[in-house]
Parts: C-alpha cells; sequence; structure tokens
C-alpha cells in the first residue's frame, strides 16, 4: 500500500513505516498529525487517482523530531565591479513517521 501526500506544500510517496524528512511542521515531538490532502492511493488491488484529492483518504503521521538541515550557502557574485556576498543557513525540518493510511 502507497499514497501520494502533499505535506508542506510538497508532494512525497509514502507507505506504512517510512520515515521522511520534510519542511517543517507545526507541533511537538510525539504528536500525531492527520494529512488529507491525499492525490493518490493504492491497495494491492485498487488505485484511486483524486480529482485533485482522493475523497476520505487520511494519511497519519507521527513527529519524531524537529532539527536543523544541513547548511544551504548563498553566494553572490558580480563579474568586474568586485561584488561579492556570502551568507548561508539551516533550514527547519521536520523528521516524521508514516502511521496509516486509510
Amino acid at each position: 500500500m502507497f499514497a501520494i501526500v502533499v505535506i508542506a506544500g510538497k508532494q512525497y510517496h509514502v507507505s506504512p513505516g517510512d520515515i521522511l524528512t520534510v519542511d517543517r511542521i507545526a507541533g511537538d515531538v510525539g504528536k500525531t498529525i492527520t494529512f488529507d490532502q491525499v492525490l493518490l492511493w493504492n491497495d494491492a488491488d485498487k488505485t484511486k487517482i483524486g480529482t485533485p484529492t482522493v475523497p476520505g483518504a487520511l494519511v497519519k503521521v507521527k513527529i519524531i523530531a524537529q532539527q536543523k538541515g544541513d547548511k544551504v550557502e548563498v553566494f553572490r557574485f558580480k563579474s568586474k565591479v568586485r561584488y561579492r556576498r556570502h551568507t548561508g543557513f539551516r533550514p527547519s525540518e521536520t523528521k516524521i513517521e508514516i502511521l496509516d493510511i486509510t
């Protein structure tokens, strides 16, 4: 069983038991969240494609950790004028576990 679900504005291919790192989702560690924007749902013998979402389909996830990701470096450069800017940041991420697809 798997599903295509929208989490934090991005689409993910998920199955029960998967562990994903997604953009930050508000919530405490250990909290269970339900997503209802399921675009495709597949069981062993049936496939349902949403228009745009599958009615009644839900994906339950558990927040494992709130963390910072790897550093993203931003370097701006303009040739011939000695303009250089170097900055960077570490994006906030949420680690989640897929509990159930219904």
